[in-house]
C-alpha cells in the first residue's frame, strides 16, 4: 500500500492529499491508486513536458479462478500482483487499479522501446510480477496476464489518445492468445480495429466447418476447411497435424515440418495443452526438439481416434508466443479432432 510520502512527491498527489486521507485516494483491496485518480495524474501528465509510459494489466483467465476457487482467492491473487507490480516500480513510477483484473502503472524512466522492453522482460520473463505462483490459502496459482503500453508524447498527445494506444496494444495481446506485451508502435499498430476479440460464436463456427466439411472428400481438404472456417476466431496462423508415425505438417501447405513419433507420451487425455513445452521435454524429447525448431513454445493437441483406434493428432500452435489456450479453443479442437476421425475411420485411412 502506498503511503502518504511516497505519493506526495508529485504535485498532483500532493495536492489531492491536502486535507484528505490517503485511504481516499488508494483503492481498498489492493492499495493501489484509484481509478479517478491515475487518470487525473495521467491527464495533469499529459500536460507537461515530461515523458512516461502508461500501461494497463489484464490478468489472465481471472474469471476461471473466481468461478473455481472463490473471489476471496481471485482477491488474494489481485492483492498479490498488486504487491509485486509496486515493488517492480520501485520509485520508478505509479501503480492503480483500473477495476477488476486490470491494473494501471505509470513509468517515467522507461520511454524509449529498448527500455520498455527490458521493463516488460523483467515483469515477464523473470517472474518479478508475472508468469508466477502465487499463494492465495490454500491454492498455488500460476498467474499470467497481458499488458499493453505507450508513451506520451511519442505515441500520443492527450489521455484519450493515450488510453486508445494502450486498448489497440491489450487488444493486440489478447488475440495472440494472451500472457504476452504489447508495447505501441504506430507502423505496427495505428491501424488495428477494436472488435470482439471473438466475432462468432462457437454455434456460428462449428455450423460452417460442418457445411465445410460435408462439401469436400479429402482429409487433407477438410483439415484446411477448418482453418478457413476458424481461424480468423481462433487468431491462428496455420493448423498442424501428425498421423501416427509422427511426422509433423502444415495443413495448410502440406509441407513436413519435423518428427514427433513420441508425441503420444504426453498425451494422457483426448486433448492436451502445454503452455511451457519445456515441461514434456523429458517424457517426449523428439516431439519437444521438433516444435521448438518450428519456434513453438505453447501447444494445444488432440488425439484424432474412433474409439481405440488412433488416426493421428490434431494441433493448434503459435511460432514465438507463450499462448494461454482458451476453454473454447480446447472444445473446438476436440470436436473437429471426432469430426476427422469418424471420417477417416469410413475411408479406413488415418492422417499420414
Amino acid at each position: 500500500m502506498y503511503s502518504r510520502e511516497q505519493l506526495e512527491q508529485y504535485p498532483y498527489f500532493k495536492n489531492i492529499l491536502a486535507g484528505r486521507r490517503i485511504s481516499d485516494v488508494l483503492d481498498p483491496l489492493t492499495g493501489l491508486v484509484q481509478r479517478q485518480h491515475m487518470i487525473g495524474f495521467v491527464k495533469e501528465l499529459t500536460g507537461q513536458e515530461q515523458p512516461f509510459t502508461f500501461g494497463m494489466i489484464d490478468l489472465d483467465n481471472f474469471k476461471y479462478i473466481n468461478d473455481t476457487y472463490g473471489h476471496s482467492t481471485g482477491d488474494a491473487i489481485i492483492q498479490g500482483v498488486a504487491e509485486k507490480l509496486t515493488d517492480y516500480l520501485g520509485d520508478h513510477g505509479v501503480a492503480g487499479r483500473f477495476g477488476g483484473d486490470e491494473l494501471l502503472f505509470i513509468n517515467f524512466s522507461d520511454v524509449t522501446y529498448f527500455a520498455k522492453k527490458q521493463f516488460c522482460l523483467g515483469m515477464f520473463a523473470d517472474a518479478k510480477v508475472l508468469r508466477r505462483t502465487y499463494m492465495a490459502g490454500n491454492y498455488e496459482l500460476f498467474v499470467t496476464a497481458t499488458a499493453g503500453l505507450a508513451t506520451y508524447p511519442y505515441d500520443a498527445s492527450d489521455y484519450d489518445s493515450m488510453f486508445e494506444t494502450i486498448d489497440k496494444t491489450l487488444y493486440r495481446g489478447k488475440s495472440k492468445g494472451r500472457n504476452c506485451y504489447i508495447i505501441y508502435v504506430e507502423s505496427k499498430h495505428k491501424d488495428i480495429v477494436i472488435r470482439e476479440l471473438k466475432v462468432h460464436s462457437q454455434y456460428e463456427i462449428m455450423h460452417a466447418i460442418t457445411e465445410r466439411f460435408d462439401a469436400v472428400f479429402d482429409v487433407h481438404e477438410k483439415l484446411k476447411a477448418f482453418f478457413n472456417c476458424a481461424g480468423d476466431d481462433l487468431h491462428i496462423s496455420d493448423v498442424y497435424y501428425a498421423g501416427p508415425s509422427g511426422l509433423f505438417r502444415s495443413a495448410n501447405t502440406g509441407q513436413e515440418l519435423g518428427n514427433c513419433a513420441d508425441i503420444n507420451a504426453i498425451m494422457h487425455d483426448d486433448v492436451v495443452t502445454a503452455n511451457n513445452i519445456d515441461a514434456f521435454c523429458a517424457g517426449a524429447p523428439v516431439t519437444c526438439s521438433t516444435l521448438k525448431r518450428n519456434g513453438f513454445e505453447t501447444i494445444l493437441v488432440a488425439k484424432v481416434r474412433m474409439g481405440k483406434q488412433l488416426m493421428g493428432y490434431l494441433m493448434l500452435a503459435e511460432p514465438h508466443s507463450l499462448r494461454i489456450w482458451q476453454d473454447n479453443e480446447i472444445v473446438l479442437l476436440f470436436a473437429v479432432s471426432r469430426m476427422l476421425a469418424g471420417f477417416l475411420a469410413g475411408t479406413r485411412t488415418s492422417l499420414e
